[in-house]
């Protein structure tokens, strides 16, 4: 007996199934551009927090600078909304008040 992809065997029943799994939403996270908080500070966020080799870090630091804002990585909804949690944790234990945010991508 050989079955297709959306039926199993339980025991001797045969079950189908007509779920199919979605493939969850993505959630770009974004930095805003202020006048206070300083370049290296923007670049030290995007290593801790994003996990970004120094020179990546630099050139979106660069974005957030000239264009007002830059993207800092794409993800599912749980880990964008943590990621701006830690952008403003870290920005409020250093004073500065660098802001982050998430949009659907």
């Amino acid at each position: 007996m050989s079955s297709g992809p959306d039926e199993y065997f339980e025991g001797d029943l045969r079950l189908e199934s007509d779920k199919k799994l979605k493939e969850p939403d993505m959630y770009r996270v974004l930095l805003h551009n202020d006048h206070y908080s300083t370049m290296d500070f923007v670049v030290e966020v995007l290593m801790t927090v994003f996990h970004m080799p120094a020179a990546k870090a630099t050139q979106i630091m660069l974005d957030v600078h000239k264009k007002g804002m830059g993207v800092c990585g794409v993800y599912i909804y749980d880990v964008a909304v943590t990621k701006v949690e830690q952008v403003h944790l870290m920005a409020r234990e250093r004073k500065f008040p660098l802001r982050s945010s998430y949009e659907k991508a």
